[in-house]
């Protein structure tokens, strides 16, 4: 099932070079091109503060968007290059790249966590910690998962799910090579101080407090 893409709306700007992209910037907006694909490429003006928003928000260059302009059909596009003033590093022009269907591109997924219910390590106190709550694939721009599920339904304290026991969708694989943790089981804060206090008094025993017969049983 296809996630959600966001859409970005954008204008079409009239006139190239440097004169049309300085008047963009007065105006409020930040100039941008769309190429790739079959077609010509698109001179854009984009909202400065919509945009400033989206880019402090994260993982901007990694989001697929539904570009919308006026005149134009939409197209699926990802960000290939935000450029920046150098002193203010605020955005002065950025590049989209049209994607088709079956383009292959890097996305962070969401995480679903199933079993939560049944687990016998959460059923005994133990706690879930999702240490990644998205996973960057390598995903096909028609077929984009809304999320990956991770099954816990069997997990005691102490376990973990990585990568390699997740059903990835279909043309879906990862953008890391190795096998890595994404969530995990843990025992509950009370659980695991009284755990460390036994083992303190158990290394701070005295000899002499040890009775006589082990310790000869010992020597």
């Amino acid at each position: 099932m296809a996630g959600e893409i966001p859409d970005l709306e954008a204008l079409e700007r009239t006139g190239t070079g440097k004169g049309a992209a300085r008047q963009a910037r007065r105006d409020g907006m930040v100039p941008g091109i769309v190429f790739g694909g079959d077609t010509d490429p698109l001179p854009i003006n984009l909202p400065f503060n919509k945009l400033l928003k989206m880019l402090r928000a994260g993982r901007f260059k990694s989001t697929l968007f539904n570009m919308k302009v006026d005149g134009h059909d939409d197209v699926r596009v990802i960000c290939r290059d935000v450029q920046r003033d150098v002193v203010k590093d605020l955005p002065t022009h950025v590049d989209f790249m049209r994607l088709k269907r079956t383009t292959k591109i890097n996305l962070f997924i969401g995480v679903e966590v199933a079993g939560e219910d049944v687990s016998p390590g959460l059923k005994k106190g133990g706690v879930l910690t999702l240490i990644r709550p998205e996973v960057e694939l390598i995903v096909t721009a028609g077929d984009i998962p809304e999320f990956i599920t991770i099954d816990v339904s069997e997990l005691e304290i102490g376990d973990n799910v990585t990568i390699s026991s997740v059903n990835l969708p279909e043309g879906s694989k990862p953008t890391i090579d190795r096998d890595f943790v994404i969530a995990n089981i843990s025992a509950p804060s009370g659980l695991r101080a009284a755990d460390d206090e036994e083992e303190g008094e158990a290394e701070d025993v005295d000899a002499a407090d040890v009775p006589a017969t082990e310790r000869t049983e010992e020597a």
